[in-house]
């Protein structure tokens, strides 16, 4: 009987896990079973690997994106990682991506970098492409907007995080998108800004700056939508909202508000 899909992805990442002890950061280990099971659409391979932890006892995530073979991991960790399975149970469920399709312009990275929210800096349990002015504000609209919900199972549950993200293609308006993610931390827990690799002499003063107001940076190829090849810089530092303004936007995002609560 011929394989499903879904066991021809699970099948092929075990196979790549097993060449790499070190382990494979999420958005690697799709591009490499992509290329290799190029028939299948990228969406299909995606929504069977971000949880592949959960669903292959022989596949450990002991850090945050990034997938092991348990056999390839300490004792301790393996320790850790079958604690975690049995105190998860069954995969969550509230985790996904929105969809949605957009040209090749800055809009085209807004789902890609939703998708490495989620699965590699796992920094959001939802995330939508936003942007326009959806908030009404010249600087109040976040290109991805996120939220953190703690599991059910987490014996500690903070309140739910808001994460908002502002990307730029263009290199020539850098500062300008700076100050557009400054003015999120108004409204978010949480703030990126995602720039591009080869942004030549403006990186190292971008980056002091985000260190400086807790920004988290993130470095992007603004040549290849479909593989943008994220790389993080720094994290965010969570900040405190003023809730008067979180509320106030929540309520703008109308009937979009349903994709993340």
């Amino acid at each position: 009987m011929p394989q499903t899909q879904r066991e021809k992805i699970i099948s092929k990442a075990l196979e790549i896990l097993e060449r790499h002890p070190n382990g494979v950061r999420y958005t690697e280990l799709t591009r490499l079973i992509k290329e290799e099971l190029f028939d299948i659409p990228d969406n299909t391979i995606q929504s069977n690997i971000w949880n592949l932890d959960e669903k292959i006892n022989e596949v450990s995530k002991p850090e945050r994106g990034i997938f092991f073979l348990v056999k390839y991991l300490s004792s301790e960790r393996q320790m850790e990682s079958l604690q975690n399975k049995t105190l998860n149970g069954a995969p969550k469920k509230d985790t996904k991506i929105i969809e949605k399709t957009s040209g090749l312009s800055e809009e085209s990275f807004y789902q890609p970098f939703a998708h490495y929210l989620l699965n590699d800096l796992e920094e959001c349990t939802k995330a939508i492409p936003l942007g326009g002015n959806k908030f009404g504000d010249r600087w109040g609209t976040p290109d991805v907007f996120g939220i953190y919900k703690f599991s059910e199972t987490d014996p500690i549950r903070p309140q739910v995080e808001i994460v908002s993200a502002e990307i730029k293609t263009d290199t020539n308006q850098l500062i300008t998108a700076f100050g557009q993610a400054s003015a999120y931390k108004l409204f978010s827990h949480k703030v990126y800004l995602v720039i591009p690799k080869d942004a030549e002499g403006e990186i190292s003063r971008i980056e002091s700056l985000c260190l400086r107001y807790g920004l988290g940076l993130i470095l992007f190829d603004r040549s290849n939508h479909k593989n943008p090849n994220f790389e993080i810089r720094t994290r965010a530092i969570k900040n405190e909202p003023d809730y008067f303004y979180l509320n106030l936007y929540l309520k703008r995002l109308g009937g979009r508000i349903s994709e993340l609560f």
